[in-house]
C-alpha cells in the first residue's frame, strides 16, 4: 500500500470512529434530555440570560442544518472535513455536524428548573410507551430513507473503498408510501411525546416543530432538481407530513 493510499484509509477510519461516536452520544443525549424534561444541560444562566441562550441553542441547530443542506452551504460543507476529502465525506461531515450541534444544545442548556408534569401510573406508563413508540418510528423512518446515508456512513465507506459515493435513489418505500418526510414527523413525535412536561421542553420542542413543518421544503427542492418529474409524481400522490394509510 502506497504512502497516498495508505493516508486516504486512514481518513476514512478516523471520520468512521468520528462520525458514527458522535452521532450514538448525540442521540443518547438527546433521548436522556426529553426523557427528564431537557434537564440534562450543564449551562448556569439564570433569568432572562438562560431564556435567551436556551432560544439561541434552538435556533442554531435548524439554521445551520438547513444551510448546510442548500446550494451555498454545500461548499462550506466540504471545506468542514477535519480529515480532507471534503467532496467525498460530504455526508459524513453533516452528520457529523449535525451531532455536534446536538451535543451543544442538550449540553450547554441552561435548565430552569420550571417543572410541570411528572409521568406516574397507567397514565405515566402510557406516555412512556409514547414516547418509546415515537422512537422506534424515527428509526424505522431512518432506515426506510437510508440508514448509511442518514448516519454518514456512505462518505466514510466511498473513501476507505476508493470509489464514487453511492447515494441511492429518492426513497419512496415504507414509510416514504404513506407521507413524503417521515423523518421530521418522527422527530417531531419524539419530542411532543417526551414523558416529563417542563418550559425547557416546551420551548424546545415547540421550536424544533416549526423546523420540521418548514424544513423539509428544501429538501425537497433538491429532490426535484435530482429527479425531476420522478418526484413530481411522487408529491402528486403522497401527503407531505401527515400520514395516509391506504390499500
Amino acid at each position: 500500500m502506497n504512502g497516498e493510499r495508505k493516508s486516504t484509509t486512514m481518513a476514512a477510519v478516523v471520520m468512521a470512529l468520528l462520525c458514527h461516536s458522535t452521532f450514538l452520544l448525540a442521540v443518547g443525549s438527546m433521548a436522556w434530555s426529553l426523557a427528564t424534561g431537557v434537564q440534562l444541560g450543564r449551562g448556569t444562566l439564570e433569568g432572562w440570560q438562560s431564556g435567551a441562550a436556551n432560544t439561541l441553542l434552538v435556533l442554531q441547530f435548524p439554521l445551520l442544518h438547513s444551510f448546510l443542506l442548500s446550494q451555498r452551504g454545500r461548499p462550506w460543507l466540504q471545506r468542514l472535513s477535519p480529515v480532507g476529502h471534503g467532496r467525498v465525506l460530504l455526508t459524513s461531515t453533516y452528520a457529523l455536524s449535525a451531532s455536534l450541534q446536538l451535543l451543544l444544545t442538550f449540553w450547554a442548556w441552561s435548565p430552569s428548573g420550571v417543572v410541570w408534569h411528572q409521568p406516574h401510573g397507567t397514565t405515566g406508563g402510557l406516555q412512556w410507551a409514547l414516547f418509546v413508540a415515537a422512537w422506534l418510528f424515527l428509526q424505522k423512518a431512518l432506515w426506510d430513507a437510508g440508514l448509511a446515508l442518514q448516519t454518514g456512513a456512505v462518505g466514510w465507506w466511498a473513501l476507505l473503498r476508493g470509489k464514487p459515493v453511492a447515494y441511492g435513489g429518492m426513497p419512496t418505500g415504507g414509510l416514504f408510501k404513506t407521507c413524503r418526510q417521515p423523518i421530521y414527523l418522527g422527530f417531531a413525535a419524539v419530542l411532543w411525546t417526551a414523558p416529563v412536561w417542563t418550559l425547557d421542553w416546551l420551548l424546545l420542542a415547540s421550536g424544533w416543530s416549526v423546523y420540521c413543518v418548514v424544513g423539509p421544503r428544501l429538501k425537497e427542492a433538491r429532490w426535484e432538481r435530482l429527479f425531476g418529474a420522478r418526484f413530481t409524481a411522487y408529491r402528486a400522490t403522497v401527503p407531505y407530513l401527515l400520514p395516509r394509510f391506504r390499500r
